[in-house]
This record gives C-alpha cells, sequence and structure tokens, in this order.
C-alpha cells in the first residue's frame, strides 16, 4: 500500500513539474500540500476573448483509479455548455484511466473556447500566476529519448561488434538558464534509431521527469541532454523547474511541438493503444 502510495506521488510530482514548465504563468499553485492547482485557459495566449479557469486537486489515488477533482470557474459558463465540457472531461479520464490527463483536459478546454470564439463574440478575461515544487538530489547531466515507437523502451539489443558506420546527429544547443551560479543548458539531436529510455546521470529522477514531459508534448525522434554546471548552492526543487523549462524552450524553438490538438489527439490515442495492448498480453 505504501509502495503504491509512494507511486502515485512520483507520477503525480513529474505531472506537476512538467505542466508547470508547459504553461508558465497559466499554471497557478493554490495549495502545494494538498495538490491544488489552478490553470488559466484561453482560446488566445496574446488576444484572449473567452477564458476559464480549471482547479484541480489531485487525490492520493490519481492518476491510477480515480480522476483529479475539478472545478470550471467561468462567468459565462452555464447550463447545458458547463455540462457538456464536465461530459467530456469525463469521457477523456474513461478514455485514459490510469494515465496523467491534465494536459489532456487542459487543450480540450482550449479546443473548446478556440470553437467558441470562432462562432460568437468577445467573451470575458481573468487572472495569472505560477509556482511549483517537489524534492530530491543535485548534480549534473539528464538525458532523454522519445522514440517514434513507444515500444519496450530498454529491450533494444544493441550488438557490440555493429558493422555500419552510424552518421552523427546534427546536435543543437539551447540558451542557457542561471539560478544562483547554477547554469543549465539543453542540448537536443534528431535520433531515429533509439537504444535508450532515460537517465539521470547522477541528477536523480530527473531523467524520468525529461521523459515525462516529452510524452505529454509528444515529441517524436528526439533526444534531449540537459546539463548542469552546479554554482555551489542548492537549489532544491526549483532544479527540476529549469531542466523541464529548457528542454521544452529548446524543442519549442525547434519545432518538435505539435500543435496543442494535434499533441493532445496523439497523446490519446498513443495511451489508447498502450491500453489495448496491456489487455491483450493479460
Amino acid at each position: 500500500m505504501a509502495e503504491g502510495d509512494a507511486g502515485s506521488d512520483q507520477r503525480q510530482n513529474e505531472e506537476i513539474e512538467a505542466m508547470a514548465a508547459i504553461y508558465g504563468e497559466e499554471w497557478c499553485v493554490i495549495d502545494d500540500c494538498a495538490k491544488i492547482f489552478c490553470i488559466r485557459i484561453s482560446d488566445d495566449i496574446d488576444d484572449p476573448k473567452w477564458t476559464l479557469c480549471l482547479q484541480v486537486m489531485l487525490p492520493n489515488e490519481y492518476p491510477g483509479t480515480a480522476p483529479p477533482v475539478y472545478q470550471l470557474n467561468a462567468p459565462w459558463l452555464k447550463g447545458q455548455e458547463r455540462a457538456d465540457l464536465s461530459n467530456s472531461l469525463e469521457e477523456i479520464y474513461i478514455q485514459n484511466i490510469g494515465e496523467s490527463i491534465l494536459y489532456l483536459w487542459v487543450e480540450k478546454i482550449r479546443d473548446v473556447l478556440i470553437q467558441k470564439s470562432q462562432m460568437t463574440e468577445p467573451g470575458p478575461d481573468v487572472k495569472k500566476k505560477t509556482e511549483e515544487e517537489d524534492v530530491e538530489c543535485e548534480d549534473d547531466l539528464i538525458l532523454a529519448c522519445q522514440p517514434e515507437t513507444p515500444a519496450k523502451a530498454l529491450d533494444f539489443d544493441v550488438s557490440e561488434n555493429r558493422t555500419e558506420i552510424e552518421e552523427l546527429p546534427p546536435i543543437d544547443h539551447g540558451i542557457p538558464i542561471t539560478d544562483r551560479r547554477s547554469t543549465f543548458q539543453a542540448h537536443l539531436a534528431p535520433v531515429v534509431c533509439p537504444k535508450q529510455d532515460c537517465e539521470d546521470d547522477g541528477e536523480t529522477a530527473a531523467g524520468g521527469r525529461l521523459l515525462h514531459l516529452m510524452e505529454i508534448l509528444n515529441v517524436r525522434n528526439v533526444m534531449v541532454v540537459v546539463s548542469r554546471w552546479y554554482g555551489g548552492i542548492l537549489l532544491g526543487p526549483d532544479r527540476f523547474k529549469h531542466i523541464n523549462n529548457c528542454a521544452r524552450n529548446i524543442l519549442v524553438e525547434r519545432n518538435y511541438t505539435n500543435s496543442p490538438e494535434e499533441s493532445s489527439k496523439a497523446l490519446g490515442k498513443n495511451k489508447k493503444v498502450r491500453k489495448d495492448k496491456k489487455r491483450s498480453e493479460h
């Protein structure tokens, strides 16, 4: 029981860090201990016509056996429109039981707001805020690789005496982020041959978090490495925020991220395929 709780807690923390990196100021921590968050969602970030705040509380059983407890806050959201949107969110949960679904929920709401803005006159607007938290250990280099086929990530036979010569891919370097004398920099290379899943290289649990971010963004055929130059001051959970932010920035700059609609559809589809595959294996 305790092990399950610890696993749930880790998956929740990874999702929280990824959401904070993806949504920046749209993501707001209401109560970190109680796992209550608010996401400000609008049809257009630069020129919002319709805005809604999704407040979520993550119970201990999420994502394993229970959905987030949620509330939809918008003065214009009433009656059938509210019921339809709630039904859509619950349908996404049912199709993805056991999976992290906050990203799918946010992008579904954004889709609804975009459709609404295309059909009607401008609407009201809401507020902003940001923060995020977690704990672990400190060190140096984090790597995550997201292959096209989400197969069994470490089940690859890499023979030692390969005869073909592999051409080294081009490597791009992101803009460094510096905080309290520690500097983080992301490096990116296109890959088509998956040979590893992810690794921490001394920064405990960072590789899994970075891979979780890439899964949520649904990026494919790319490897991201984040380097850290430690400046002598412990950053605590802030280091994970910097790792995710510089990784996300380089993926956006190099056009590896799909539009939100494509990402959410593909991610939902991939999760459904994986779930069906698991069922057929038992």
